[in-house]
């Protein structure tokens, strides 16, 4: 077979498996054969660069990471909605449809996804643009990190020449909890629900952060399509369906009374749904009467949002027990009888700390009143004092780590108390768990389950200690085996090259996470000249204060860090600053990109550009240096030429980077 037409093959069975996986739910083939056609795709690609386009199913792993986002004009305004808050006003809301157009008419009603509005750009059947709602008016453009989105086509069969779509990324309520989960490990602050979760990772400026996200789409409408065929909502909901858009689950009726008993079937439903929903929709089916009725400044005529009361419960504390994160945190967390609040059940609800306790006069056997509005993690509201039983007793903090016995102490800068003991058994697993995490030395295969099989064997007591594993006393450990053993030396290998901002990030020191990480390995080219640093000149560093500088000194005066960092030493990891930046060739130049690029697209020319020390702009002016014309460049291109800017081409840029 012609090179070409299997790799297209290839890309179009891929693309099938991945509609049947992520959006029908339905697949028809094993995961071991899914990889295999992928790494037949990828292997293909690399031989053949010159073939490979933004619509692979490869690109999804993320491109390269981005210094802003440009903003986006919407061709079609991305409105908002108005709210309605009673039955009643559903009611009113539909008999003002009615009375606009002469008797009952056809309504859709849909679930309102909690998530980020985005407005999905399809040319000749590629993805090629995406941006957040932003104003309504203007977004932002976030086209790569919405490539990694699993569920999001990258290429659509049958489509019109031009096809925009309203979509919203979320994030599944079984991510989200997997991620929390992770998080608490590590001693990290939760997140606090699915929305701010999938907003957080999409306005990331690496999209292979986003990628690790595992964010989902739903698309709830047809912005644009320049065949300008659909005559109503519903069946262009179909043909989205038909070409692969992951679509939101509509139902269509002929009244009103029937729109609002779906409304609330939703609502005492709306727990089985894989994600998170703050309301529900209902809106004129006819694109023709949406047209006339049109829209006021903020939101159409022809729809209205309906919001769900925030769900409460009331149950019984039955004790109160005390977790200890990654830093020697203490979290107080009510263990309350099972209650079903939205969707879940609940048996367990957040304390944050002792003033919050305190604030409650919570005690152990009171009847407390939950709420789960929103937020994934359950809260204690108040307390019924009328159901307090006799003999309760205000609840105090222990004085001692409940994990090791060690005392505890309170922060002088905030309300936490925290374990005195650096080799607390709590706090050596959230080390060591964090240490190997992703955004640390990004040691794949050493999950929280493999660091827990290493530290009861005894041959893991800190993080060092995994430079100097035996692969055989690995391999023996239950449910590892030679080959996952082999994997995770060669991972434990390769993170020695990690460089010095992945292995600040790891020592987790506090208030030092990826970005003062990435700001401190930019200023020390290497680990020592950071230990030797006084306070005077870590709080010379842009967004390192004294508060920072405070814990980092202490941290490299501890003498169990030191021996720590010593045994790193010896095992050869590396303790220099890793760069991106190659060199600075662009250095103080401004280039404007224009008209269309074959080899790469503009996001990823930009990024090329920053990583050469040069900038971008959106704009021709007398301060840019260069042009980079692509095809079709229009009034960029005049301009540049009006003020006689260097304009170079495509291939003249290839040149300049080698």
């Amino acid at each position: 077979m012609d090179v070409q037409k299997e790799i297209i093959s290839l890309r179009r069975e891929l693309e099938k498996h991945n509609r049947l996986y992520y959006v029908e739910d339905a697949p028809v083939i094993s995961d071991y054969e899914y990889d295999m056609l992928m790494q037949r795709l990828k292997a293909l690609e690399a031989e053949h660069p010159e073939l490979v386009t933004p619509d692979s199913p490869t690109q999804k792993v993320g491109g390269a990471a981005l210094s802003k986002f440009e903003p986006v004009v919407h061709q079609v305004p991305l409105e908002s909605l108005t709210d309605v808050f009673s039955y009643d006003e559903l009611y009113a809301f539909g008999e003002r449809m009615d009375a606009a157009f002469g008797g009952h008419q056809r309504y859709s009603v849909e679930p309102k996804i909690d998530g980020l509005s985005m407005s999905l750009e399809y040319e000749n059947g590629v993805f090629v643009r995406g941006a957040t709602r932003g104003d309504g008016i203007t977004g932002e453009n976030v086209t790569e990190n919405l490539r990694t989105v699993r569920s999001l086509p990258l290429h659509i069969e049958n489509a019109p020449e031009r096809f925009v779509v309203r979509g919203e990324v979320y994030m599944s309520k079984a991510v989200f909890e997997e991620l929390n989960a992770q998080r608490e490990l590590r001693g990290e602050t939760l997140l606090a629900n699915p929305r701010n979760a999938a907003a957080g990772s999409m306005r990331q400026l690496d999209p292979k952060v986003a990628a690790s996200r595992k964010l989902d789409i739903i698309c709830f409408n047809l912005q644009y399509s320049s065949d300008g065929k659909y005559a109503s909502h519903a069946q262009s909901l179909d043909a989205m369906r038909e070409m692969g858009f992951p679509v939101v689950p509509y139902k269509c009726y002929d009244n009103i009374k029937d729109c609002v008993e779906r409304i609330q079937w939703l609502g005492e439903n709306r727990g089985e749904l894989p994600y998170d929903m703050d309301g529900a929709v209902i809106k004129l089916d006819s694109f023709s009467q949406r047209s006339s009725l049109g829209s006021t400044a903020k939101a159409p005529r022809w729809a209205v949002a309906f919001k769900y009361p925030p769900e409460k419960k009331e149950s019984r504390v039955l004790d109160i027990v005390v977790q200890v994160g990654r830093t020697g945190v203490l979290t107080p967390k009510a263990v309350v009888e099972p209650v079903r609040l939205a969707g879940t059940t609940v048996s367990a609800a957040t304390l944050h700390n002792q003033d919050n306790i305190d604030r409650l006069d919570l005690r152990i056997g009171d009847t407390v009143l939950l709420q789960k509005a929103g937020e994934i993690i359950p809260e204690v509201l108040s307390v019924n004092l009328s159901k307090r039983p006799e003999g309760t007793v205000p609840y105090v903090m222990p004085s001692r780590c409940p994990e090791c016995g060690s005392p505890v102490v309170r922060d002088e800068d905030g309300a936490a108390l925290r374990c005195t003991s650096p080799e607390c058994p709590a706090q050596r697993l959230r080390n060591i768990a964090h240490f190997a995490s992703r955004e640390a030395m990004d040691i794949e295969g050493l999950g929280i389950s493999v660091c827990e099989s290493l530290i009861n064997s005894g041959m893991v007591k800190d993080a060092s200690d995994l430079y100097y594993l035996d692969a055989r006393a690995v391999a023996a450990l239950e449910r590892m085996g030679d080959k996952s053993a082999a994997n995770l030396m060669r991972a434990i290998e390769n993170s020695k090259e990690a460089g010095l901002a992945r292995l600040l990030c790891a020592f987790g020191i506090r208030q030092v996470g990826q970005k003062a990480a990435k700001v401190l390995a930019s200023h020390f080219t290497d680990l020592g000249s950071l230990m030797a640093a006084g306070e005077e000149e870590l709080t010379a560093i842009s967004d390192i204060g004294g508060i920072t500088a405070g814990f980092i000194i202490n941290w490299f005066s501890n003498p169990q860090s030191i021996d720590l960092i010593e045994k790193l030493r010896r095992a050869g990891v590396s303790f220099l600053s890793k760069e991106e930046r190659k060199d600075d060739r662009f250095a103080g130049k401004v280039f404007v990109l224009t008209g269309t690029l074959s080899s790469f697209t503009r996001d990823q020319a930009g990024a090329i550009i920053e990583s050469f020390g040069g900038k971008t702009s959106s704009s021709v002016s007398k301060k840019t240096d260069y042009v980079l014309a692509g095809e079709n460049a229009g009034s960029k291109l005049t301009k540049a030429e009006s003020l006689g800017i260097a304009i170079i081409s495509e291939a003249e840029f290839e040149e300049m980077i080698k």
